[in-house]
């Protein structure tokens, strides 16, 4: 964690998140009626799937902060995997129905240009859910959070919807009306690889997939450094949520006593928790191995 606040942004985000989500709602959506404009009304139907989604992360949070227990001995941090593929279903079922209904009315003809003051509705909402993005994802990442990272890419997906919402109104204004239903089909498709993405990501998570290269060199680099360990026999760490349980077989001398390998032990958890912030949990094996005499 780069710096102190960090920990404490963790848990506001969710709450900016939903407080923006909702005006945006509010906002497009009053707006989008009164100018006739029902990409700006589709839009603000996405800014809902937002709240719901942010909701869910916020949820998320506080279930994985809870300590370990006798029956879930690893923690809650799992469940962050469940809410970053609660929200790419909302995303992808949202722009469904978008992507349904704006190849309907191009099919019937029934789109028509809305009012040009539409224009700045759809602006304030890219403004706003850019910043979003650009705020969850500081703290997602800064915090190895997977649920606020997806809510943050659910704001970008936003993002993308109401920048094609502009284009299209624009061209739509200007005389060719049949350009906003066809924005809206894009950006529907662009947010349904989004939502595949966060599903594919959080499936992932969920069944133990190989966590990044760059931090298992990491550990192994910390792990070699460490007094008395001759090799890494295997080293192994999983997923889960915001931090990661690290497995590591080390090699020591065959001629250590039990309090000296324990020393070892301490050691290298002492080494690795100092160095990096994400890890939760360390199992560590010993491997006696002969030392030939120099």
């Amino acid at each position: 964690m780069r710096f102190e606040y960090c920990r404490r942004c963790r848990n506001q985000a969710a709450w900016y998140s939903i407080f923006v989500n909702s005006f945006l709602v509010f906002y497009k959506g009053v707006l989008g009626l009164l100018t006739g404009c029902t990409a700006l009304v589709a839009d603000a139907l996405h800014s809902s799937a937002d709240v719901i989604g942010s909701t869910v992360t916020l949820a998320s949070l506080r279930i994985s902060a809870r300590p370990p227990t006798e029956r879930f001995s690893y923690g809650y941090g799992k469940v962050q995997y469940l809410s970053s593929s609660i929200i790419g279903m909302i995303l992808i079922v949202g722009s469904t129905f978008i992507l349904i209904g704006s190849a309907t009315d191009i099919w019937k003809g029934t789109y028509e240009a809305p009012d040009r003051i539409a224009l700045v509705g759809a602006f304030v909402s890219v403004v706003l859910n850019e910043m979003m993005y650009r705020y969850q994802n500081c703290v997602g990442s800064n915090n190895n959070s997977p649920a606020i990272i997806a809510d943050a890419l659910d704001n970008r997906a936003d993002a993308f919807s109401s920048a094609a919402v502009l284009v299209g109104i624009g061209f739509a204004t200007f005389g060719f009306p049949i350009a906003d239903p066809i924005g809206a089909i894009i950006v529907a498709l662009m947010v349904i690889n989004i939502g595949m993405e966060l599903i594919s990501e959080a499936i992932s998570g969920l069944t133990d997939a190989s966590v990044e290269i760059d931090d298992l060199k990491e550990v192994y680099a910390a792990t070699r450094e460490v007094e008395g360990v001759q090799g890494v026999f295997y080293l192994r760490a999983r997923p889960m949520g915001e931090t990661l349980h690290v497995e590591v077989n080390i090699e020591v001398d065959e001629r250590l006593n039990v309090y000296e390998g324990d020393v070892i032990v301490e050691a290298l958890k002492m080494k690795l928790l100092k160095r990096i912030d994400h890890i939760s949990g360390i199992d560590v094996l010993l491997s006696p191995v002969r030392i030939e005499p120099v």
